[in-house]
């Protein structure tokens, strides 16, 4: 049987705000906006070629706003991922190598950034997201 991760809800304070932010800045695809009465509010939005999406609301969880961490994209080419995000107006980091020797690094032109390469980002409540490097999967 397989069990798959199919939704992650991402505390926000402001979901109009939070749509755009992952809408037009990241780029994810926006699958529905549901408003459930007068104190419920779905967005659900899926990043290209995700399977699994994330939900944005007001009313629907209890978990403050900003307190998520360590949600990870995965790209196949983390340059032009990062270049893309800088053009959109995302505060993104430049990119750091983390070595399987435990060091991290600011990352070179000449390095293979695949499974080492990582960029890190926040929402505008602070929910933090990292996006690395694979490019292909053995």
């Amino acid at each position: 049987m397989n069990w798959t991760l199919e939704v992650v809800v991402v505390p926000v304070s402001d979901v109009d705000r939070a749509k755009a932010f992952y809408a037009e800045k990241l780029g994810f695809n926006v699958d529905h906006d549901t408003q459930i009465g007068d104190k419920m509010r779905i967005v659900q939005l899926t990043p290209p070629g995700s399977g699994c999406s994330i939900v944005i609301s007001q009313g629907m969880s209890e978990m403050v706003p900003g307190s998520l961490k360590g949600l990870q994209l995965v790209v196949a080419d983390l340059r032009k991922a990062r270049a893309e995000l800088v053009d959109r107006g995302v505060d993104v980091t430049e990119i750091q190598l983390y070595t399987r020797e435990g060091t991290t690094r600011p990352a070179r032109d000449d390095d293979n950034l695949d499974n080492e390469g990582f960029v890190h980002l926040s929402d505008p409540d602070g929910n933090a997201w990292s996006i690395q490097q694979i490019s292909a999967r053995d």
